[in-house]
């Protein structure tokens, strides 16, 4: 009985790959992908594993593009052995770097604005180093990494950080004078903790500095404080800060959508406002790559610098980029209204980790990745032809011991007790936040007076402090929110105030550090009811404070926050007023028991999860990513050596061409940016018009055969070739035919083809549910694609299609079923290319009377993972005991490789595993040797027919065979092309060859 794959997803094998059949796809072993997701899921640092697991059913296998099998010693389990051992080393040492000298303040890269104040060190201190007693001596930009310390030992590695705003502000004193203050928190903080790093920062200083003194003066001041400017001027400050990221990418990412007004004007400068974030995002990228140097580890900052991936790797393939995202990042249906949305995911792709505050953000933009440009989407991230961008979430901390620290110093206890006096016998409430349209102020208060008039004993005795800080004052839209919330604050203070008392204090103002953490720590209840947060480091600084008071923290749902302190914060939908007001009452009347528990969890979490924690985390699984895609490279084919192949070819003096058709000769389909729109040119295959010229050229020549191998159906390639001297290979080499002559058979005599009605039925079935779908009738298979329905829906489908097909129509039938990315194919047991190309061979070699050995053999195409076999049918260097899979390596074990659901006939096994075990070992025999047999009785010949026949004029050396695989880069073939456009210029060298 075969295996279900539905049932026991272990066991089954996923084939993918792109073909005449399907689109672009890999192989998969399923044995090494379950163990894979097991590694992935066991590792101490967050993946999108859980989520992927949570969205599909348990006892269903996943189909996905294959990702290499590591070592374990290299791969997870050396991994979570490591991060295990780190986080212990830092409980035993009590790691808790501080800055107590300073103030609190914004991050320069939190652009959410979390925290509630704004502070500075004193001037003239530069960023805290915490390696500076060991010696360690400052080091200016450029400098090699050939210094060492005092004591001798090297320097460490260097991080580039890179954000849009250096931790700085600076102010001109004169014409080559600066003054400079730093800001503390935030990544400030965060990078104190990885002492392994020597950290640099690169951004803009916030100041428009156009004359050269100015920036020299401006860039050795900075230099002071380990930080390197980049310097914009006004116009590209507005086009690109103001304009393509705080009007377009910052409410999109909020879910507020792009701008309204006048949406004609607003559209016709989203175009400029791109070209300028992407100019700005250019010249970042000339600053770090002027100060880079080999090893050092980039990490990328925010929506400002989307585009910064794609043009660090542009300047060096080998360059360690990492991107973080600050801001949700929202779901594929909202991010699809972005016009630049494909080339924003294409740039970050080009990143080596994406990281997201919660799994929703990195769930949102696999998904986006997968809808919009049609990529793989894996448990670990997203896969493009080969290539893995690894995404994963990384909750954010804060330094949770300079809060609790600060608790102690004097000035915090003196305004403790004002604030106590101040407020003796009222329940506080506290809220803090950017006067911002995320933060869901209006929300927050009338949620507070529905509470007012639904309990009227508690009117004397409650208090809503509410802390909102000022921000872009200048835009109408904040102007407009100003003076909303004073209203409703003015209107509730009028009806439920005294002459002595008024229910909401309302400052327009920030608070010093101290005094921001005495108000955290004598609050009661924490109001934070964000309408849409990155994450809210407001609710982790309270929850610091409170150890003492251990007050209830009321907490948006719709805050990054909420994944992390959800445990012991009470959740809440800040649109719904009425839930809001019930939560407050409820945590006025909450236990001093059930207050405790929930406090301790939270504390327990801002304590661990620091942001020094996040910090080397990311660092540390960026720094594996690499490695591991290190090892994947090793695994890519390299680009095909135009040159090389076509110097070859001229030496040569017989020569075989095979040539895939789909995707390999016809012109490239989808649109960037506009996938989904080449459905009905897909559907109609037609040679590429630049090929027709080249491809005369070379079929003219005598000394050159051409054969077009094809999974399509034998009209079209009638249809696209009959103008050209070529030997036509249809349905996989089944039927074969030269242009001048009739089709013939190469199909075995036993070919069983009785299941192909009642699989039709099933895939007819599965068509007509899903939309835009579609399938092909071959007379030796049927494929069923899904390229342009919803990709998850196609999903969904296809594993419903897989468990009828198992348990029906092909239980007991002798078939083949080959799962693509995108398409599900049936076909007859041995019917694959490289099982047909020796009887083809052969007949070649009849027909032509050839009896000058073949000695330049050129094998290319965009063939399914199934079909590679003919990759390695003339390779020379290959084992014929070993079989090479999808993800380039070798397993002993063919079974692996395929799913049978019946025993494989001999005359399958001769076309491929028997000849190769002598392609190369009948070179030195004279000429073929003569055939009496028809073509279709092949199937019942002994193996040495088929051989003797087509393998025995082979005199091939290593050096003159070039297999080539189209827009694959894991396959069996020796190099790669990306596209059919390399395709043609490649063809056009060679048919120039002969000018």
């Amino acid at each position: 009985m075969p295996c279900n794959p539905i049932v026991n997803p272990s066991r089954r094998t996923w084939e993918g790959g792109g073909g005449d059949s399907s689109s672009n796809s890999n192989n998969l072993n399923s044995n090494s992908s379950v163990q894979r997701r097991t590694e992935i899921g066991n590792r101490a640092s967050p993946s999108l594993y859980s989520e992927w697991q949570e969205d599909q059913p348990s006892n269903h296998s996943i189909p996905t593009t294959n990702t290499t099998k590591f070592p374990r010693s290299i791969a997870s389990s050396t991994r979570t052995e490591r991060l295990l051992r780190e986080r212990q080393l830092r409980k035993n040492s009590n790691i808790s770097p501080t800055g107590t000298n300073s103030n609190n303040g914004n991050s320069a890269f939190e652009d959410d604005g979390d925290n509630g104040a704004n502070g500075h060190m004193e001037r003239g201190d530069r960023l805290p180093r915490r390696d500076e007693d060991d010696g360690y001596s400052d080091r200016p930009p450029g400098a090699t990494n050939s210094k060492t310390r005092q004591d001798g030992r090297p320097l460490k590695q260097r991080l580039l950080v890179v954000a849009n705003r250096l931790p700085v502000s600076a102010t001109r004193k004169g014409e080559d004078s600066w003054s400079l203050e730093i800001s503390a928190g935030g990544l400030v903080s965060a990078l104190l903790g990885l002492k392994q790093f020597e950290a640099k920062w690169i951004g803009w200083a916030g100041v428009n500095v156009p004359d050269k003194p100015g920036q020299a003066a401006l860039t050795k001041a900075l230099a002071e404080k380990r930080c390197i400017p980049v310097f914009l001027d006004e116009e590209i400050v507005h086009q690109y800060y103001n304009g393509y990221c705080n009007n377009v990418l910052w409410p999109l990412f909020h879910y507020l959508g792009l701008p309204q007004e006048d949406r004609l004007a607003t559209t016709r400068s989203f175009q400029s406002q791109f070209d300028a974030y992407k100019k700005a995002n250019e010249m970042f990228a000339d600053v770090v790559h002027s100060h880079y140097k080999e090893g050092d580890v980039v990490w990328c900052h925010d929506y400002h610098l989307m585009f910064l991936p794609k043009c660090l790797k542009d300047r060096d393939s080998n360059m360690k980029v990492g991107w973080f995202l600050h801001t949700p990042f929202p779901s594929s249906e909202i991010h699809r209204t972005l016009p630049s949305r494909s080339e924003l995911l294409r740039a970050v792709l080009a990143a080596d980790l994406v990281g997201f505050h919660t799994y929703d953000y990195a769930r949102h933009f696999v998904s986006a990745c997968t809808r919009i440009l049609g990529l793989e989407g894996t448990p670990e991230g997203v896969e493009d032809q080969g290539k893995l961008t690894r995404v994963a979430a990384f909750p954010i901390g804060i330094d949770s011991e300079r809060f609790i620290k600060a608790l102690e110093l004097p000035e915090v206890k003196r305004h403790i007790k004002e604030l106590k006096e101040r407020f003796s016998g009222r329940k506080v409430m506290l809220g803090v936040d950017r006067l911002d349209m995320i933060k869901g102020i209006p929300q927050k208060i009338l949620a507070f007076e529905k509470f007012l008039e639904e309990n009227e004993k508690w009117r004397d005795k409650v208090v809503l402090v509410q802390i909102a800080v000022p921000t872009r004052t200048d835009v109408p839209e904040y102007q407009k929110l100003t003076s909303q919330v004073h209203e409703i604050v003015g209107r509730i203070n009028g009806r439920f105030g005294t002459l002595i008392t008024v229910p909401i204090h309302h400052l327009d103002r920030s608070l010093d550090f101290h005094a921001l953490c005495a108000l955290y720590a004598i609050t009661d209840i924490t109001l934070v009811t964000s309408l849409r947060d990155g994450m809210n480091l407001v609710s982790y600084e309270v929850v610091a404070c409170q150890n003492a008071k251990k007050g209830v923290l009321i907490l948006s749902e719709f805050a990054g926050a909420a994944q992390s302190l959800g445990a012991g914060a009470i959740l809440v939908n800040p649109w719904n007023i009425t839930e809001v007001a019930a939560s407050i009452a409820d945590a006025l009347k909450m236990s001093t028991e059930e207050r405790e528990e929930r406090h301790r969890h939270n504390f327990e979490h801002v304590t661990t999860h620091t942001a020094q924690v996040w910090a080397d985390t990311f660092v540390s699984e960026l720094k594996d990513t690499i490695v591991e895609a290190q090892l994947r490279t090793r695994q890519i084919p390299p680009q095909l050596p135009v040159d090389k192949a076509v110097e070859k070819y001229q030496q040569s003096n017989n020569r075989l061409l095979i040539l895939g058709f789909n995707a390999t000769m016809t012109e490239q389909v989808d649109v960037p940016g506009r996938r989904g729109n080449g459905q009905i040119k897909e559907m109609k295959l037609v040679l590429h018009p630049e090929l027709r010229e080249p491809l005369s050229i070379l079929c003219n020549d005598p000394k050159t055969t051409i054969v077009i191998l094809s999974g399509s159906e034998r009209s079209v390639l009638d249809e696209n070739f009959k103008d050209f001297n070529v030997w036509l290979a249809a349905e996989n080499g089944m039927f074969l035919r030269l242009t001048s002559g009739e089709w013939m058979s190469t199909m075995p005599e036993h070919l069983n083809m009785d299941w192909v009605e009642s699989v039709q039925l099933v895939l007819d079935y599965f068509r007509e549910r899903t939309p835009r779908s579609y399938v092909e009738v071959r007379e030796t298979s049927l494929v069923w694609n899904y390229k342009y329905a919803d990709v998850e829906f196609g999903r969904v489908q296809a594993r419903d299609m897989l468990q009828h097909l198992w348990t029906g129509p092909i239980s007991n039938a002798a078939v083949d079923v080959v799962q693509g990315s995108r398409s599900v194919e049936v076909r007859s047991v041995g019917v694959s290319k490289g099982a047909a190309i020796d009887r083809i061979l052969g007949e070649i070699v009849h027909s032509k009377c050839m009896t000058t050995p073949i000695d330049y053999v050129l094998c290319i195409g965009h063939f399914l993972g199934k079909d590679e076999d003919i990759y390695t049918f003339f390779e020379p260097e290959l084992p014929f005991d070993k079989e090479v899979t999808g993800s380039g390596k070798l397993s002993e074990n063919k079974a692996c490789l395929e799913k049978r659901t019946g025993p494989k006939p001999n005359a399958g096994k001769s076309g491929s595993k028997g000849v190769r075990n002598k392609v190369f070992s009948l070179s030195s025999e004279k000429g073929p040797q003569s055939r009496s047999n028809n073509s279709k009785d092949w199937g019942m010949q002994d193996e040495s027919v088929g051989w003797h026949e087509g393998s025995s004029v082979l005199d091939l050396k290593g050096e003159n065979y070039f297999s080539c695989a189209v827009g694959r880069k894991r396959s069996n073939a020796r190099y790669s092309l990306a596209s059919s456009e390399e395709v043609v210029s490649f063809i056009k060298a060679m048919a120039k060859s002969y000018a």
